[in-house]
């Protein structure tokens, strides 16, 4: 059963459109990529409607999604333009989340310029959610590395695969990788098919995921690596009777970062959409501080330990990534990439 985290709403101080700024940043960096990226594979002959659909797919409550927004735009405008086109077409875009998103956030903050008309779309992103052949392009970013669930397998205490004392694959034995592994490609299945269906042909896909270097192993170059503070605070609580020790262990952040080979393979699997252009670049991550780390991941918590445990945790995070920083949390590389993608005729 897909399961439902949104980041946190509204605009307080824990909430996402206030701790945003990362996902902001390595968005624009990706702008060019982007922008040249329509501009070489777009074809407007494939177009024939003088409407232009575009769909954000894991959108959250902005603002980053109207950057985004503008940015393809721009990209479409300018290829129109460098083809003699004078006349537009009107752009629509749907700003899709899960159905317990913000949406009230989102549409009170959208920009009054902006030149499309805007609707919302709930509903999860690994199925079908728009008529088929209806979009011209699809974006998403920094909302795919989330899997529809954690892997069944952790969720048996007697399991030889159960998590123990971990929140994520990060250091873990190889089996808990596998199940990760194999959880994400079930939903990229998924993900694609139900894309393959909607996306018209000749139409763009476009996403930025965080992923990992070809070769390297997936429990040493994890997402989990930035959550390392949060399972030291959640360890310490369960030593000190505040939450269920079983409770921790069948606790699984759902998130998972593919290597560039599994990503291309899985694209390839699905054989709808050719690989247009791939771009990995490097970042050094660093440890998130308290109300970065809460925006994205107090429902999932409150979810499962329940909400009384909310404000202990992230006091306790908070002077942990101040003792701890230096030494636990020393930098690390990781990647954000870049995938273009091409709907066959």
């Amino acid at each position: 059963m897909e399961e439902s985290f949104p980041m946190n709403g509204g605009n307080c101080e824990y909430s996402y459109s206030r701790n945003s700024c990362r996902q902001k940043k390595a968005a624009e960096r990706a702008k060019q990529y982007l922008l040249d990226g329509i501009v070489d594979h777009f074809d407007i002959e494939d177009t024939s409607s003088s409407q232009f659909t575009i769909a954000d797919l894991g959108c959250s409550t902005g603002p980053n999604t109207f950057v985004s927004m503008e940015n393809i735009i721009q990209g479409i405008t300018q290829t129109y333009k460098i083809k003699g086109y004078s006349t537009l077409p009107e752009f629509q875009v749907y700003f899709n989340d899960h159905i317990s998103n913000d949406f009230n956030t989102l549409f009170l903050n959208l920009p009054s310029n902006r030149n499309y008309f805007a609707c919302g779309v709930p509903g999860t992103f690994h199925g079908r959610l728009f008529p088929r052949a209806s979009l011209n392009f699809v974006y998403s970013a920094f909302a795919m590395q989330w899997l529809s669930k954690a892997p069944e397998e952790l969720n048996d205490l007697n399991s030889e695969v159960c998590n123990r004392g971990r929140i994520h694959y990060a250091n873990a034995p190889a089996e808990v990788c596998e199940a990760y592994a194999t959880q994400y490609a079930a939903d990229m299945a998924s993900f694609l098919a139900a894309r393959a269906e909607e996306v018209a042909p000749g139409g763009l896909m476009a996403f930025i995921i965080p992923g990992r270097p070809d070769g390297t192993l997936a429990s040493e170059y994890s997402l989990g690596q930035v959550f390392h503070i949060v399972e030291f605070c959640l360890l310490d609580m369960a030593n000190e009777g505040i939450v269920s020790k079983e409770k921790l262990d069948l606790f699984n952040l759902p998130l998972y970062s593919p290597s560039i080979e599994e990503l291309k393979k899985l694209i390839e699997k699905n054989g709808k959409f050719s690989i247009a252009k791939l771009e990995a670049h490097e970042e050094d991550t660093k440890i998130p501080p308290s109300g970065y780390c809460r925006a994205g991941f107090e429902s999932i918590v409150k979810k499962h330990f329940g909400s009384e445990i909310i404000e202990e945790l992230f006091e306790r995070y908070k002077r942990k990534h101040a003792e701890m920083y230096h030494i636990v949390a020393a930098d690390f590389v990781s990647l954000s990439v870049f995938v273009l993608l091409k709907r066959h005729l």
